[in-house]
C-alpha cells in the first residue's frame, strides 16, 4: 500500500515538473515570436512603414503580426499547429535574409551583400532559437 502511494506522488511531482518545463518553453517561444516582431519593427523604424518596395513592406507587417499573434497563443493555445506558425514565423525571415543578401529581391537592393549587418544577425540568432523550439515542441513524443 504504501508503494502505490508513494508511486502516486512521484508521478504528481514528475509531472509538475513537467508542467513547468512545459510552461518554459512555451513562454521562450513567445518572447522569441515578440523579439522576431520586434526586431523586424526596429528595422522599418517602428510605425513609420519605410520599406519598399510595397511587398516587402507587407511581408513586414504579416511578420510582425504574424509574430505577436503567435506568440499570444503560444501562452493561450499551445497546440501544434501554433508551434508550426512558430516555425514558420522563424523560416520566413530566415529566407528572406538569404534572398535579400544573396541574390537580391526585385526592386530591392538595399542589404544586398550586407551579410553581416548586426541587427540582420541578430534576427537570424533569433529566428534559428525559436526554429529549434518550434521543432522540438512538435517533436515525436515519447508514450510508456
Amino acid at each position: 500500500m504504501a508503494d502505490s502511494a508513494s508511486m502516486d506522488n512521484s508521478s504528481l511531482v514528475e509531472g509538475g515538473s513537467s508542467v513547468r518545463r512545459s510552461l518554459a518553453i512555451r513562454v521562450a517561444g513567445a518572447l522569441l515570436c515578440l523579439a522576431v516582431s520586434y526586431v523586424h519593427l526596429v528595422d522599418q523604424s517602428f510605425f513609420a512603414f519605410d520599406k519598399g518596395p510595397t511587398y516587402v513592406l507587407v511581408g513586414y507587417a504579416i511578420l510582425e503580426l504574424a509574430g505577436i499573434v503567435t506568440g499570444v497563443l503560444l501562452l493561450v493555445r499551445p497546440a501544434r499547429s501554433v508551434w508550426s506558425a512558430g516555425a514558420l514565423v522563424a523560416a520566413g525571415p530566415m529566407i528572406g535574409y538569404v534572398l535579400s543578401r544573396g541574390p537580391g529581391l526585385p526592386g530591392y537592393s538595399d542589404d544586398r551583400g550586407n551579410w553581416s549587418e548586426q541587427l540582420g544577425v541578430a534576427s537570424l540568432v533569433i529566428e534559428v532559437l525559436l526554429l529549434a523550439f518550434a521543432l522540438a515542441a512538435m517533436g515525436p513524443r515519447s508514450r510508456p
